[in-house]
């Protein structure tokens, strides 16, 4: 991460900072994540104009030159777009190769072939869970949905009992699981290791995910009762198609880069030498961006080969994939601005001075952090690279598993009680036919479950290693 030091933006007030310079830089903190909220959810301005505005703001109440406020923002911007920019594009690519060439479709139909009554959310929940893995939130409930409806209405099941389940395994991915952008910009701000996070990650989703999908689930059916909306049946995209991949060619291409990171995790554990080829092949190969790339060569042929694309369908099916990420790719870099603003203005640094007074575990700090800025905002994207760049200073002396550890509590209190604020409420209230009120008794507990779980699951594990 680049660091631009605090005298850089505060020349005349030299470390350690003072009293009144922590009420300062706190008032600031408020003054500009209120911008942000406000900006977001009042005058529903887009989130990067809004974090790009309250960042300066911040500097400005902060104290700090505006021209130094814009080289802050400009290079934390340019370094969360360097390290998770292409991977949101890759990641990208591999959701719209997965979803056109009926790869999806025929994950989504083998398992579901073999599931029953009692088994049906598990099915669901593994189905999510595996194609949430390469796809960011809102195109996974985009493709998923289709899927969840046909099966209630085929199967005559509570739209709950099928649908809560298939929502928390792409919930729980979007937050605790690289590739995906929010726990990427996490591990970049506090200098995390990737592998070691993932598994770590995997190891809290599981459980994580088991309760707040197919048990609460249950719950969830008895208190909405959710007749399947018929207007929101579209056909499916592999309809069109002549053929289309095989399942295990198509699970193999969406698990590969996942295998490579975690392959690399392993190499470094066990071999634990800089200097030895095994551990360089290993480090090439398990980096995101050349696993990510892998997937995506080998998914052009295992996936658009495999559904008879020609070269031009393949072209335009990866140009298409890369049109809907522009804004999500500019609200995390913006993010990753505001992140740097926080830290280059004294703000991490002044946790880090007030925190060593306090009882509270850091990995708590962090997961309550992150709560309340998704509780402001409404996006989980906005309070993990927020929450990141306020609490990476605590990070400096942990160990390489408590680090990861702080990944994901930050992870799990950025996907908080959902409400009116959060785009993924609205989507899954019309896709559901829902009234608010039963979104917020389904959707918003179930994304509570999944943070209160994953953030004591993260504590617990603070303990153990």
């Amino acid at each position: 991460m680049t660091r631009l030091s605090v005298e850089m933006l505060a020349a005349d007030a030299p470390p350690p900072i003072t009293s009144a310079g922590h009420a300062q830089l706190g008032i600031a903190v408020l003054v500009g994540i209120a911008v942000i909220v406000v900006l977001i959810t009042k005058f529903k301005l887009h989130a990067f104009l809004s974090l790009t505005i309250g960042s300066l703001v911040l500097g400005a109440v902060a104290g700090a030159p505006l021209d130094k406020v814009i080289v802050s923002f400009t290079t934390g911007l340019g370094a969360t777009v360097a390290s998770v920019g292409v991977l949101i594009a890759l990641g990208s690519i591999l959701g719209k190769l997965l979803a056109d060439s009926g790869g999806a479709d025929e994950i989504v139909d083998t398992i579901l072939a073999k599931a029953t009554g009692r088994s049906m959310p598990w099915a669901m929940v593994l189905i999510a869970s595996v194609i949430g893995l390469p796809l960011f939130f809102e195109v996974g409930i985009v493709l998923l949905i289709p899927v969840v409806l046909m099966v209630a209405k085929r199967g005559n099941y509570n739209l709950m009992r099928v649908g809560i389940p298939a929502l928390a395994g792409l919930s729980v991915m979007h937050g605790l699981i690289p590739p995906h952008p929010g726990p990427l910009v996490a591990i970049a701000a506090v200098k995390a290791n990737l592998g070691v996070t993932l598994a770590l990650g995997i190891l809290v989703a599981i459980p994580t995910v088991i309760i707040a999908g197919p048990l609460f689930s249950k719950v969830a059916a008895r208190w909405v009762d959710a007749p399947v909306p018929e207007r929101m049946l579209p056909p499916r995209a592999s309809e069109e198609l002549e053929r289309r991949p095989s399942f295990g060619a198509t699970l193999a291409t969406v698990l590969l880069p996942v295998v490579l990171m975690l392959l690399k995790a392993l190499v470094d554990i066990v071999v634990d030498d800089p200097a030895n080829l095994t551990q360089r092949v290993f480090d090439v190969i398990g980096n995101p961006l050349i696993a990510l790339l892998a997937a995506v060569i080998v998914g052009m042929f295992t996936l658009g080969r495999a559904a008879g694309f020609t070269r031009e369908r393949i072209s335009d099916t990866v140009e298409k994939g890369l049109v809907p990420i522009a804004g999500i790719l500019l609200i995390v870099a913006a993010g990753g601005g505001f992140k740097q603003t926080l830290i280059d203005s004294g703000v991490g640094q002044m946790i880090l001075d007030i925190s060593k007074n306090w009882s509270i575990p850091a990995l708590l700090l962090a997961w309550l952090i992150a709560v309340i800025i998704r509780l402001a905002t409404g996006s989980a994207t906005v309070a993990t690279v927020s929450a990141a760049g306020l609490v990476a200073p605590l990070a400096a002396d942990m160990s390489t598993t408590h680090s990861a550890l702080l990944v994901l509590a930050i992870g799990s209190g950025s996907l908080f009680f959902s409400h009116v604020n959060d785009a993924g409420f609205w989507l899954v209230k019309e896709y559901f036919g829902l009234s608010v009120g039963d979104t917020v008794k389904s959707w918003s507990v179930m994304e509570t479950i999944i943070s209160v779980v994953g953030g004591g699951l993260v504590l617990l594990l603070s303990l153990i290693i």
